[in-house]
């Protein structure tokens, strides 16, 4: 039973009931419906979670596949699909094709966009081809390109309404991140950290892809949309220059802070929240100082881009730790205070609860014990370094100079958790959190800037973390008000799968393997797995079609974690140290490009 102190998600918010419309109605009113699925994030607030319960943990087992779709396309498939009515829309990595499936059809193709994209697109791509999803809103579904190109396509025919360059790929600019519609407008970000690029978030006005604000995470105040009265870091204000005086000279030119990761959206303040990546170059005795605003928490006004707080977890970045993991908004009880919340895993493996409306910092703890590079976040106001983070000097990789191996660091570059998203219950108050167990050797190195190719600065090699249960991720849940770990399942690889869960008190992920499974959300105990035809990475999305509840999700290994067998390297040290880490994947499954949906028996 839902207990009093539980939460509410944003997305349920009742200020929309009354009221002037504060965000794009159709979305707003089709993530209130658990019987579509419209955003790659299932809700603004990026719960990941579902009210529907015909499949819940007494019946669960009893899972079958359903139908199948075959995309046509190999390497990593990230996201989900999207269900609008009786349609489904499938994406696919690079060359990004589109599918809309009749749902009352069996699947039937109505129709399908293939874009033309000059293949030297893939090399610029960081860490795989992969594509995180569509977006739908009035009658749109919205498609970020691997070149940059933003694409809005009539949900009926598939036709192009508009498009419009979000970037260079030359230049080392290019995109594998979804899209966010909000108001009027659709937000975008942009990936290239490992090519010098300065990153930044851009809204195109939603009906004719017309530029309305570009925020910078790194440059000028003009740039990246701070005032230096008003913008506030830790509850002070910034004051002017926040991101120049932390740079050397116009290094800040070349200095990345991407944002290729996950948006969400508080339409009760009208605040978009994301993350920005690691400052450019990995070696980072070449750029003295805490290179702001990269690994930053933005909060920024939807309208007008302004930033109305932010929050750097990793200054100076040693360790390729992005900051661009989902921001999940809930209002929980903190210190038996009901407070709007934002939470975040990091990459740099720390948990972090904070206030969404002031930026305040509540919680800060480690999702997985194996954590070292820091010993904690310093949580003292008082504190010179109040909200930094104590590094050990052990696995700092600046403190033994370039060309010095710094062995042992935990988590890896890839994180205690990438990209693949966590689910919010607010049926137990819990996070679900797909997590990678491993560690790495890092050795920076001096590297020169040329446009268009890689400034990376070092190398790395990954594996397991050391006196634990031996494998290569796990799966937890995670109280953010305490910052505890509530059960812990071990996994044999990173769980590179988004969660999802659900009223019918299940927890769905998937397995590098290949396995979707299915547990209980109080406890974590295994209710189901069924083996699909590739690694999954991607994230578990439900849905009904004619009263029947239907759970889908893409099968297709590849992305950082899988790119030795996505793109068929042999060095260990190649995929910036993934394919020596990863290397037994390839004992377990192998490429594909798949659909499954399941359903319960008749």
């Amino acid at each position: 039973m839902r207990r009093a102190f539980m939460v509410t998600a944003v997305a349920a918010c009742s200020a929309f009931s009354g009221a002037p419309a504060m965000a794009n109605d159709s979305v707003l009113k089709l993530t209130q419906d658990p019987n579509q699925w419209v955003l790659q994030t299932g809700d603004y607030a990026n719960t990941r979670h579902s009210k529907l319960k015909q499949i819940n943990a007494d019946n669960v087992g009893k899972l079958q596949a359903s139908w199948t779709f075959s995309t046509g396309v190999l390497r990593g498939h990230e996201g989900s699909p999207l269900v609008v009515g009786d349609t489904m829309y499938v994406h696919t990595p690079f060359p990004n094709i589109v599918y809309a499936l009749d749902l009352n059809n069996e699947g039937r193709i109505l129709w399908k966009y293939e874009p033309k994209q000059d293949p030297n697109v893939i090399p610029v791509m960081c860490c795989d081809t992969v594509n995180r999803g569509l977006a739908y809103a009035d009658g749109k579904v919205f498609l970020h390109q691997a070149d940059t190109k933003v694409v809005a396509l009539d949900a009926k025919s598939g036709k192009v309404l508009w498009s419009v360059v979000n970037g260079d790929p030359k230049k080392g600019e290019t995109n594998t991140a979804t899209v966010m519609p909000v108001g009027d407008k659709v937000l975008v970000g942009i990936s290239g950290g490992e090519f010098g690029v300065r990153c930044h978030m851009t809204a195109y006005d939603m009906n004719s892809g017309k530029q309305v604000w570009r925020a910078y995470s790194i440059g000028p105040d003009s740039d990246i949309l701070f005032d230096p009265e008003k913008t506030t870091a830790l509850g002070k204000p910034v004051g002017k220059d926040s991101s120049l005086k932390t740079w050397q000279g116009d290094q800040w030119k070349i200095g990345g802070g991407c944002t290729w990761g996950w948006y969400s959206y508080d339409p009760e303040t009208k605040t978009v929240y994301y993350g920005s990546g690691n400052p450019s170059t990995w070696n980072p005795a070449q750029r003295p100082g805490d290179n702001k605003w990269s690994m930053t928490i933005f909060a920024r006004d939807a309208d007008t881009g302004m930033a109305k707080w932010a929050y750097q977890m990793t200054p100076h970045d040693q360790w390729d730790y992005d900051g661009v993991n989902e921001m999940i908004l809930v209002d929980q009880e903190v210190d038996g205070k009901k407070r709007p919340l934002l939470v975040h895993f990091d990459r740099n493996g720390f948990g972090y609860t904070l206030d969404r409306k002031t930026g305040e910092l509540l919680v800060a703890e480690k999702y997985d014990p194996a954590v070292n590079w820091a010993t904690k976040v310093d949580m003292d106001k008082s504190s010179p370094t109040y909200g930094r983070p104590l590094v050990v000097s052990k696995y700092s990789t600046e403190a033994g100079g370039e060309d010095t191996n710094t062995t042992g660091i935990c988590p890896a570059a890839l994180g205690s958790k990438d990209q693949q998203p966590a689910s919010f219950s607010p049926e137990t108050g819990l996070f679900y959190v797909p997590t990678n167990h491993v560690c790495m050797d890092y050795e920076p190195f001096h590297v020169s800037y040329t446009p268009g190719q890689p400034y990376v600065g070092a190398t790395l090699s990954m594996f397991p973390a050391p006196n634990s249960h031996g494998g290569m991720g796990n799966f937890i849940a995670w109280d953010a008000r305490k910052g505890k770990i509530v059960w812990s399942n071990p996994e044999q690889f990173s769980v590179w799968s988004g969660a999802l869960s659900t009223d019918g008190g299940i927890v769905f992920y998937g397995t590098l393997e290949g396995y979707l499974k299915a547990v209980d959300a109080k406890t974590g105990k295994e209710l189901y797995k069924f083996k699909t035809p590739s690694g999954i990475i991607g994230n578990v999305m439900t849905y009904t079609h004619k009263g029947k509840q239907y759970v889908g999700v893409l099968s297709g290994v590849g992305g950082w974690a899988g790119i030795g067998l996505a793109a068929g390297l042999q060095d260990p040290n190649a995929g910036l140290g993934a394919v020596g880490g990863y290397a037994a994947l390839s004992s377990y499954t192998a490429l594909g490009g798949q659909l499954t949906v399941f359903a319960l028996p008749n």
